[in-house]
């Protein structure tokens, strides 16, 4: 037994190692409007075939009484186009409530149900709000899954979105 068990242990440890982890940040700016609204954000994967590889996270008006925020998530419109109208919402471990102004970070590894199936490659970290009496806003941001190296990438919006940052481990 002892045999079996030291092959086994040599073999797991030769295995190349695929474990990765990305935490992203969302500011969400506070505006001084008359009439404010908490965004609905989306963030997602794609891949260069401009197809949505992994959906991570939707913020939207999940407590609604009569699901009536439902009907808003097409107000992002390039998440809802490419991943959106298939997706069947509220959806778990990946909707959630819309969030306040400030900064919130969300994290995953490569075990996690968004990232475990994602193939090697190049990707961009997509982030898109919109906001009820307010505007729009997408943010891109490159990145290769898994990382060959720890990277820090952000991308900084103008209006509904402040810093946007992803940083990627091996």
């Amino acid at each position: 037994m002892r045999i079996l068990l030291s092959v086994g242990l040599s073999g797991l440890m030769a295995a190349p190692s695929l474990a990765a982890d990305m935490e992203i940040s969302i500011e969400i700016p506070k505006l001084d409007v008359a009439e404010y609204h908490k965004p609905y954000v989306a963030v997602w994967l794609e891949g260069p075939d401009k197809k949505v590889a992994a959906n991570l996270a939707v913020w939207y008006d999940v407590a609604n009484p009569k699901q009536e925020g439902d009907k808003w998530l097409k107000d992002l419109r390039q998440w809802w186009r490419r991943a959106g109208r298939e997706l069947k919402v509220p959806a778990d471990g990946l909707t959630s409530a819309t969030r306040a102004p400030g900064s919130h970070t969300i994290k995953f590894d490569n075990a996690s149900s968004a990232l475990k199936d994602l193939a090697s490659g190049q990707y961009e970290l997509i982030v898109e709000a919109a906001r009820e009496v307010g505007g729009r806003e997408v943010l891109r941001i490159p990145l290769q899954w898994p990382p060959k190296d720890g990277t820090s990438l952000n991308a900084k919006g103008e209006h509904e979105l402040g810093t946007v940052a992803v940083n990627v481990k091996p």
